[in-house]
């Protein structure tokens, strides 16, 4: 079932529930209303019985008979009977109704001096007078007011039926005029594909319901492009990168084949293809590393880790790896409290982003030499990568941290351009930032901005 007939069954549903209990609710009351009149009318007629008895002489029974009968009750039925149950007036004559010779009846009129009571179609009263110990009985079929009553549910019926109809009409006729800016925009999400991601959908002029959703999937239809596009960039530039030191493998082993070379010579050949093949690992290294980084989270569960503690153990692999470098670790002013200085971190991963900047602070540095500045600015922790050398450019510091990116400070540097890209995912996987500045004098600045646990 569509969305929109359910809507228009949900709404009408209510409706017929609404216009059904209106109808019932006016039904009940008018019947009451009818009751509670002819009731009175009995009443009224009983009262005019018991003062004209006692006004007028027996004999003038006749005139009584018409007073009674001018009140336009239908099959009017009048009895009057003294406490011993001897008629003594009775109306159509020679005519005594049943209940009047009903002892239990009786009884209970005596007892509470009123008493309504109903036989078939019939409805009448009963009073007691204790003055003159008599009981009048009153009794009559409401014809009138039954045939209103039949009209009345007629036409509620009529009002029901015509009511439900005309809403079912206009329910679907409005939900239909409501769902054409779902359904235009349904077709035009079932037009987007993977090859036309860039092709927005109509958002609107307004900020109705239908135009944010527009314009959300059109957001979302630039960052799945985005998304694409870098994917795309990263397959083809790791596909080329893998191919150059494949290719040069291949025809050093060529050339070795095809030359006669003494032991030297294929020790040479040996120590190149060496180089080239630990180029190769640490290249696959690295894209396996961006691959794992997008399926990790950050986790609360992480421990709670001294970020110089930690500093200080990347120092130390550094110097084992490089040894001419300089490092220098810096607080630029002492944290008061020890706590100032923790994060939750996964320690292997922020290593491998601290060992990258290192590593190119002190690659593509003038002096090689590296100083590292720790700030406390709470909520946050601040690392600063300093080195003096090539200063990037505007445009190469908005492409720094993507794969396979190299500057011009680079050109005669061996790399892959990964490091970057490697270092901004896990400092964003570690819900922090990553900076670059260039200070003057040919000052470089990476920093990371932490924050504290």
């Amino acid at each position: 079932m569509s969305l929109r007939v359910r809507y228009a069954l949900f709404f009408n549903v209510f409706i017929a529930a609404v216009l059904l209990i209106s109808c019932l609710s006016i039904f009940i009351l008018y019947r009451s209303y009818k009751e509670a009149d002819f009731n009175q009318r009995l009443i009224n007629e009983s009262n005019t019985l018991y003062s004209e008895l006692n006004l007028i002489s027996l004999s003038d029974s006749l005139d009584i008979a018409y007073k009674l009968n001018s009140n336009n009750l239908a099959d009017e039925e009048v009895s009057v009977v003294n406490g011993k149950q001897i008629p003594i007036f009775n109306l159509p004559a020679g005519k005594l109704p049943k209940f009047v010779k009903n002892d239990s009846l009786l009884k209970i009129v005596k007892q509470k001096k009123f008493h309504h009571f109903k036989v078939a179609d019939r409805e009448g009263i009963a009073q007691y007078f204790p003055e003159d110990d008599s009981f009048i009985f009153v009794s009559a079929i409401d014809k009138v007011g039954s045939k209103k009553q039949q009209n009345l549910l007629y036409i509620l019926l009529s009002v029901f039926l015509a009511s439900l109809t005309i809403s079912i009409i206009i329910t679907f006729y409005f939900i239909k005029q409501a769902f054409k800016p779902l359904i235009k925009l349904s077709s035009q999400i079932d037009d987007t594909t993977v090859h036309n991601l860039t092709k927005q959908i109509d958002e609107g002029k307004g900020n109705n319901e239908i135009d944010i959703i527009a314009k959300n999937f059109n957001a979302m239809l630039k960052r799945l492009n985005n998304a694409f596009e870098s994917q795309k960039t990263f397959v083809q530039s790791a596909s080329h990168e893998l191919r150059t030191p494949l290719a040069t493998m291949l025809s050093q082993t060529e050339a070795a084949i095809n030359r006669n070379l003494d032991i030297d010579g294929y020790k040479r050949v040996l120590e190149s293809l060496k180089e080239d093949q630990t180029n190769l690992i640490e290249l696959t290294n690295s894209l396996l590393l961006i691959s794992q980084y997008e399926k990790i989270n950050f986790l609360k569960s992480w421990p709670s880790i001294r970020i110089d503690e930690l500093l200080y153990e990347t120092i130390v692999d550094a110097k084992r790896q490089f040894d001419r470098i300089g490092i220098e670790l810096n607080f630029d002013i002492i944290p008061e409290k020890d706590t100032d200085l923790l994060i939750y971190s996964n320690d292997t991963l922020l290593k491998s982003a601290f060992r990258n900047l290192i590593k190119n602070a002190y690659v593509y540095s003038d002096d090689q030499k590296v100083t590292i500045h720790i700030t406390i600015e709470k909520p946050y922790i601040k690392i600063t990568f300093c080195n003096i050398g090539s200063q990037l450019s505007d445009n190469e510091i908005e492409k720094i941290t993507m794969p396979f990116f190299r500057g011009k400070n680079a050109s005669v540097k061996k790399g892959y351009g990964l490091g970057l890209s490697i270092v901004k995912r896990i400092i964003e996987l570690h819900k922090g930032t990553l900076q670059y500045k260039a200070i003057k004098q040919n000052e470089n600045h990476f920093i990371i901005i932490l924050p504290i646990a």
